[in-house]
């Protein structure tokens, strides 16, 4: 087992393991790869407990483009991310978002619309007539607008995606490593070398911080560079109703909770108000009033249909959220000339990991994005406490 790399990647979930089959597949780049991961089962990580959801209905453009290369990627996954023939399938349902609007949400919405248009996404705006044409099921009384992903956005499952990267990635000669990064070796600006928690230095040429949640966080400071990365913990839960909701997308209703179909029923969040500092760390409780006293009235009130139901299981996971602006952290980490951070996905790091992992690829191997540039997420605007500011946050 070498104790030697020329890119040591901390996290193996989704976004380590996008970064290292870009890497591997990069063809300008022919060394080799350690992905470190503390815990191969992934039950606790955000790739297997979100919602696995994508949506170009973003008001940065950045974000737009991302999530643009990610639905082309999942439609061909099956093609990219073959291993020896085998097929890897996600259950891609391109059912559609639909944030619902009063008229306060007007400006807002056509802004958004023009960006996201100009980007080439399938975004229709709706008003409150062609909102109740569409999905009559809905209570459109107080609506005026809504803005509905005709193509392009839906749902997958997210666990499925990380292990189809981390198979493909292996088959490319990627070495996984069961252990975690507990510190990393500076020599001026660059890292030269990181340590296992089991006292194993691991030589590189390249570390990249993908650690996720609190990880990143504990890891960014032992380089120096801190980053604002919290783990906050988002509830999910499951329902059925009696009635059926014909062509139902995933829905966000102007009280913030979300719901799309799920199987033979619905899954439902809601992500609460409360303190920015609060991390919640190894926190998976699933927050049970939550739904009693705030979702479910609203789910009734928007869906008469949703009056009576039948609540299922329910699970919590953690958004790695990077307090400055809800947005990613991608690129060189701070100063280091061979320190890279993908981080802070704020809920968002499913649907932009292949995109995100082949700038990193691009960046590590070539000094600088080719395909899509990442600027806008880089660490630079961390410094200079600059927010990318995102309106459309769930």
């Amino acid at each position: 087992m070498s104790n030697s790399y020329d890119v040591v990647i901390a996290g193996g979930a989704v976004m380590g393991s996008s970064i290292a089959w870009h890497l591997a597949t990069h063809p300008g780049f022919s060394g080799k790869i350690l992905v470190v991961e503390p815990d191969p089962t992934y039950q606790f990580s955000a790739s297997a407990l979100s919602a696995g959801s994508i949506r170009q209905q973003f008001s940065q453009p950045v974000n737009i483009a991302i999530s643009l290369y990610g639905i082309t990627f999942m439609r061909e996954i099956g093609e990219r991310l073959a291993v020896e023939g085998e097929k890897p399938d996600i259950g891609l349902h391109e059912g559609g978002y639909l944030y619902l609007g009063t008229e306060t949400a007007k400006e807002v919405f056509e802004a958004n619309n023009a960006d996201q248009k100009a980007l080439g996404a399938d975004i229709a705006l709706l008003d409150q007539a062609e909102i109740a044409q569409r999905f009559p099921w809905l209570n459109t009384e107080d609506l005026r607008f809504g803005s509905y992903g005709v193509s392009g956005e839906g749902w997958f499952d997210g666990y499925g995606l990380m292990q189809a990267f981390r198979k493909a990635a292996r088959a490319k000669g990627v070495e996984y490593r069961k252990s975690r990064v507990a510190g990393v070796e500076r020599e001026g600006h660059r890292v030269v070398a990181v340590a296992l928690e089991d006292g194993t230095r691991i030589a590189c040429g390249a570390f990249v911080n993908a650690a996720g949640a609190s990880g990143a966080r504990v890891l960014a400071e032992k380089t120096g560079i801190p980053v604002p990365v919290y783990a906050k913990k988002r509830s999910v839960f499951s329902f059925t109703a009696k009635e059926k909701l014909p062509k139902c997308p995933l829905v966000i209703d102007i009280t913030g909770v979300w719901w799309r179909p799920e199987g033979e029923g619905f899954i439902a969040g809601y992500s609460p108000d409360e303190p920015e500092e609060i991390d919640h760390g190894t926190d998976f409780e699933v927050d049970w009033p939550l739904f009693e006293e705030i979702m479910w009235p609203a789910l009734a009130t928007r869906v008469p249909a949703f009056e009576a139901i039948r609540p299922g299981r329910a699970w919590a996971g953690h958004y790695d959220m990077c307090l400055l602006d809800h947005n990613a952290i991608v690129g060189r980490h701070g100063a280091l000339e061979n320190g890279y951070i993908a981080c802070g996905f704020s809920g968002h790091g499913l649907q932009q990991s292949p995109a995100v992992g082949r700038g990193l690829a691009e960046l590590i191997v070539e000094g600088r994005y080719k395909s899509l540039d990442l600027a806008d997420l880089g660490y630079d605007r961390i410094i200079a406490k600059r927010p990318l500011l995102e309106r459309n946050v769930i």
